[in-house]
């Protein structure tokens, strides 16, 4: 739960775009559904058109919004039911988000990829420019993490001055 007090920025990012696809995807899957269950014939392919009706729909429904959220301790960011927590004191550096086009066209909502051999989760739309973070210790296989966000400045900067606030309190008091 993120402290109101403590919250230094809270963004909402949505896409329409996204959601018009995911939409148009789900109800092409839903007529091709209807269409097997007249004609008789509840077979595999049936099936299939069923569970990508499901997986669309769960894409329209969780993948409307992703909200991040900055605090002096961590960065959070919620898709819908997923939630990936980061401590501030855990990322090594943030910049912008430069891949090749292939990889930042690879869809919008939570991917697994692996970028110059380190793996990431992205949590992304298309249409908005990503910022990624470098972790110190990763968290299980991945080592970065990448957002969409529409003010990507103002995160990096936020971003940055919560690093830069960590290591001037863990430097020795000599050093300050």
């Amino acid at each position: 739960m993120v402290n109101a007090d403590d919250l230094k920025y809270n963004e909402r990012v949505t896409s329409n775009r996204t959601e018009v696809l995911f939409l148009a995807l789900t109800i092409l899957f839903l007529l091709l559904l209807i269409w097997r269950v007249i004609a008789g014939s509840l077979d595999v392919l049936a099936d299939v058109f069923f569970c990508l009706f499901s997986l669309f729909l769960f894409y329209s429904v969780n993948f409307r919004t992703l909200i991040i959220s900055i605090t002096s301790e961590s960065l959070k960011l919620t898709f819908g039911i997923f939630t990936w927590i980061v401590p501030l004191d855990n990322i090594e550096e943030c910049s912008l988000d430069e891949i090749p086009m292939v990889m930042r066209m690879g869809g919008a909502g939570i991917h697994f990829m692996s970028i110059r051999k380190r793996y990431r989760a992205s949590f992304n739309f298309l249409e908005h420019p990503r910022v990624v973070i470098a972790l110190k210790r990763k968290k299980g296989l991945v080592r970065d993490i990448s957002f969409s966000t529409r003010r990507s400045d103002d995160v990096l900067q936020l971003i940055r001055e919560a690093l830069a606030a960590n290591r001037a309190t863990k430097l020795p008091l000599g050093d300050r």
